[in-house]
């Protein structure tokens, strides 16, 4: 059991460096560490990001470990690191093969460039840098695992898991709150350089790559609504996209020119646009009350569709502007000076990002929170414990409905035009496929879901048209493989491991869920 947790550590971090390569991370990384320190090459930056990510594996592999032998330790790292170098290593065999005979493969891979697929090999041919780079990954993960244990043994550990279990009352943590609790400053160190990476990743990046990161952005903040109305609440909303429209309909118009002439200031504007876009949550609420599954699903698609079919009528041409749109929306200007455009555009998404989690967080602890996942869990029997059902959804329904609000007010802002084009069904199958594959409840997940669904394929663009096969393939993957999502919640992942697991499994399941906190 531990052999194959190692070996899926070392596969998901192999995963995780492919995404970082195909992203342009470490380029960014390279640059970085070559203007800071005067470095001759980017290669120093590029690797310290690939065997940070290796180390990381390692780490997570040891905790998998029953006991605390350096030998069984070493064992996991090893696995771990194996497994991450087979898999980084065959992707960069094939690009670097690709590459030496000729192939075009920027043309759907922007970051892989000759020069990058140099650092990468290390200027070697493709064969033998696919082979450093399996003995380089495997050291890493080596020594990430023989790293965590003598630091848990040798400095601080023993102390902070004899608190740990006190607080805890015998209740074991997952392997990421142990490892925090091992090092106290691992959090805040995280979040220093998340701070940083944030800072300083816009100046880096180019117009185009600060615009692609709004719009993963912009998805973050309707899976963060979605995965309130869906991961927590259960409610199953395919028309998501209606309070998206009303939000971005709702800047516009009051900020644009035309067809009103309003023009009101930005920042006046937003708010407004997040409370119409929760009053109607409310509405579309309060008829679908006493509605489940799949007849909830055809009726909020329905709602849906009759907003984006309102905002094309020629009956509402003079209100919306009918197909033609909103245009010259107005945007944020700070202290008299306009910072609407990509650049600045990303630190306000960004912040809107980390408002939404935190208020998203603080629910999904609080009572409502708690009534959410019961009603998720089985109706009949929330409300029989004395759940009121009726208020929490209509709570669910207005919150989900303002974070989507907040997010088409940014994106319409940000384009200065927008039209009902903007609003059609996908993008409530998009929203819903980043929850799902994320992971339903968690916030990371969201993260990850919407980086994966909506970051990779503006590296693909010639490959677009493919779009909703390979949705269809992550979808039917996830729900066979990894049925919790990619970055599962642990409460989620304990729902879904009671019904598989072993008898003896499921009472400490239970007893887990009652006594522990969730991670965010």
């Amino acid at each position: 059991m531990g052999l194959r947790s190692s070996l899926r550590e070392g596969l998901m971090a192999g995963t995780i460096n492919i995404f970082v390569i195909l992203l342009g991370v470490t380029r960014l990384f390279g640059d970085l560490f070559q203007k800071w320190f005067n470095l001759p090459s980017q290669a120093a930056g590029v690797w310290l990001a690939l065997l940070a990510v290796a180390m990381w594996a390692g780490a997570r592999a040891r905790h998998h470990v029953p006991t605390s032998s350096p030998v069984k330790t070493a064992l996991a790292g090893l696995a771990a690191g194996l497994a991450h170098g087979l898999v980084l290593g065959l992707f960069i065999w094939i690009v670097s093969t690709l590459v030496q005979g000729g192939a075009e493969v920027r043309k759907w891979l922007a970051q892989l460039t000759p020069d990058a697929v140099r650092l990468l090999t290390f200027g070697l041919s493709p064969v033998v840098g696919a082979l450093v780079d399996l003995a380089a990954l495997t050291a890493a993960g080596l020594a990430g695992a023989l790293l965590s244990m003598a630091s848990q043994r040798y400095a601080w550990g023993p102390s902070l898991r004899k608190g740990l279990g006190r607080a805890r009352a015998g209740v074991r943590a997952s392997p990421v709150a142990e490892g925090i609790a091992q090092f106290p400053y691992t959090k805040w160190i995280l979040i220093g350089l998340g701070l940083a990476v944030v800072i300083l990743a816009p100046f880096g990046l180019g117009q185009y790559w600060n615009y692609t990161v709004g719009i993963v952005g912009i998805y973050v903040l309707l899976g963060l609504g979605l995965n309130i109305v869906v991961g927590l609440a259960g409610l199953l909303d395919l028309g998501y996209v209606a309070f998206f429209a009303i939000g971005a309909y709702t800047v516009a118009l009051l900020t644009a020119p035309t067809p009103h002439g309003i023009q009101m200031s930005f920042w006046l504007a937003l708010p407004i646009s997040v409370g119409i876009a929760a009053l109607a949550g409310v509405l579309l609420g309060v008829p679908v009350l006493r509605m489940r599954g799949d007849y909830l699903a055809i009726v909020t698609l329905g709602f849906g569709e009759i907003i984006r079919i309102l905002a094309k009528s020629d009956v509402l041409i003079d209100f919306t502007g009918g197909p033609r749109g909103v245009r010259d929306i107005g945007g944020p200007s700070l202290f008299g000076i306009d910072v609407n455009n990509e650049f600045y555009f990303v630190y306000f998404i960004v912040i809107a990002i980390g408002l939404v989690a935190y208020v998203t967080n603080r629910l999904q602890h609080a009572r409502v929170g708690r009534a959410w996942m019961a009603m998720r869990e089985d109706e009949d029997v929330a409300a029989a414990m004395g759940v009121y059902t009726l208020k929490y959804k209509l709570l669910a329904f207005a919150i989900g409905a303002a974070f989507a609000g907040l997010g088409g007010g940014l994106y319409a802002s940000r384009n200065r035009y927008t039209s009902p084009e903007d609003f059609v069904l996908l993008v409530s199958i998009n929203v819903l496929c980043i929850v799902i594959i994320g992971g339903m409840g968690s916030i990371p997940g969201v993260i990850v879901g919407a980086v994966v669904l909506k970051g990779i394929p503006e590296l693909l663009r010639e490959l677009a048209d493919f779009r909703m096969l390979v949705f269809g393939a992550l979808l039917i993957f996830m729900m066979i493989v990894r049925p919790e999502g990619l970055w599962p919640s642990k409460r989620r992942s304990m729902e879904l491991r009671e019904a598989t697991g072993p008898p003896g499994q499921e009472s400490a399941a239970i007893t887990a869920a009652a006594t522990g906190e969730e991670g965010a």
